[in-house]
């Protein structure tokens, strides 16, 4: 059998790290660090500052540069998000109200990623994308075991 040209590749040209559960470093990835580097534009909240409120209209998602955010539900907490997560994301995809309240735990510094630049993250590089599904993925894997 042929393999096409594209997939054929000489003995030894790449290397791929296999983790101890057999899973691939990639798979999960779901570091948004690269979005808070220097030059970057930050928004800084002090510690008990809330960052959005559920039913709030959503124009940016957010990136964790430093700092602590929790996620509430009600009076309830739902999520503790650190350093090079993202949140806010689901208002952006669905075009919907925010579903949850964001304060600020400690003090933060925040990435905001509009609409327009999340868009053009996620048609211009698909890793991007893949990230965010994973993100949500986790999610709600973990809502599914909280309530089951």
């Amino acid at each position: 059998m042929v393999l096409p040209k594209l997939a054929q590749r000489p003995a030894g040209s790449y290397h791929v790290t296999v983790l101890s559960d057999g899973a691939s470093p990639m798979k999960h990835d779901t570091s948004f660090g690269v979005l808070t580097g220097n030059a970057v534009e930050t928004i800084s909240f002090k510690a008990g500052d809330v960052i959005f409120r559920e039913g709030d209209n959503a124009l940016d998602l957010f990136v964790i540069k430093s700092g602590q955010v929790r996620i509430q539900i009600g009076n309830r907490t739902v999520a503790e998000l650190a350093p090079d997560t993202i949140f806010g994301e689901m208002a952006l995809i669905d075009d919907e109200p925010r579903s949850a309240t964001a304060i600020a735990a400690t003090d933060v510094e925040l990435v905001g990623v509009s609409e327009k630049q999340f868009l053009f993250l996620v048609s211009q590089t698909p890793y991007f994308a893949l990230k965010v599904m994973r993100i949500l993925a986790q999610r709600l894997r973990k809502t599914n075991k909280t309530l089951g």
